[in-house]
C-alpha cells in the first residue's frame, strides 16, 4: 500500500492514526495548515516509535498521499477542502469527522446534506469518499502500548475503495465492518457521539464499540 495522507495530521485523531499506521510500516505523511507544526509533529512520532513519517501542508500531504485521511473539524470542512479539490480527484478520501456542538455532553450536529460524509462528497465531487474511524479513541491511538480490540464501521459506495479503507483498519488492528453505502455514514456519526457521550458521562477516554454475532 502506498503513502497514507493525513489532513489534520496534528491534532489528536489524525497524529494517533499516523502514529499506529508508521509502526505497521505504513508511509505516512502529516499534513497541516503550518508547515512548521507538521514538523514538529514528525519529530514527537519519531520519538513514540519507528516509522517512515514525513510532514507537509495539508495540501502537499494530499498530493503525495495515495489514500487522504480527513482528520480535522467538521466546521473547518469548507475552507480546508477548496484547496484539495484538485489534488484528491480519483483517490480515497477517508473522512474520519463527527460533527458536534461542543456542550457537555457534546451534540451531534446534523448538516443539510445529512451526514459529513455525504457533505465531503459534495464538497469533493470527483473524490471516492468513504467513512470510518468515527468510534477509535483518539486516546487509545497514541498509547501504542494497547491494543486496539475494536470495530470500525466503513461506509461508501465505492467497493474497492472500502477495501483500501478495510486494509487500513487491519494495518491498526481494527477489525472493519461493512456498513453499507456512504448514506449510512449517519449512523456511524450517530455512533461515535453517543461514544463520546458514554465517554464523558462515564469519566473515561477509550470507550469503543464492538458488534457480536458476526
Amino acid at each position: 500500500m502506498g503513502q497514507v495522507a493525513i489532513v489534520g495530521g496534528t491534532g489528536q485523531e489524525g497524529f494517533g492514526l499516523g502514529l499506529r499506521w508508521a509502526r505497521a510500516g505504513l508511509g505516512v505523511v502529516l499534513g497541516s495548515r503550518v508547515r512548521e507544526r507538521a514538523e514538529e509533529a514528525v519529530q514527537r512520532a519519531r520519538q513514540l516509535g519507528p516509522g517512515n513519517v514525513l510532514g507537509a501542508t495539508n495540501r502537499e500531504a494530499a498530493e503525495a498521499g495515495e489514500v487522504v485521511v480527513l482528520a480535522i473539524p467538521f466546521d473547518a470542512h469548507e475552507e480546508i477542502l477548496a484547496g484539495l479539490r484538485e489534488v484528491v480527484r480519483g483517490k480515497v478520501v477517508v473522512d474520519t469527522t463527527v460533527p458536534l456542538r461542543r456542550l457537555n455532553p457534546p451534540e451531534l450536529l446534523v448538516p443539510p446534506e445529512g451526514s459529513s460524509a455525504l457533505r465531503v462528497q459534495s464538497l469533493l465531487p470527483e473524490a471516492r469518499v468513504v467513512a470510518a474511524f468515527h468510534t477509535v479513541s483518539a486516546h487509545k491511538l497514541r498509547r501504542l502500548d494497547r491494543e486496539l480490540e475494536e470495530d470500525t464501521l466503513v461506509c461508501g459506495d465505492d467497493p474497492l475503495a472500502k477495501e483500501r479503507v478495510a486494509d487500513l483498519a487491519k494495518a491498526l488492528g481494527l477489525r472493519a465492518v461493512d456498513g453499507g453505502g456512504l448514506d449510512q455514514a449517519a449512523t456511524a456519526e450517530r455512533l461515535a457521539a453517543l461514544v463520546i457521550g458514554l465517554n464523558w458521562r462515564y469519566r473515561r477516554k477509550a470507550v469503543g464499540i464492538r458488534f457480536v454475532g458476526l
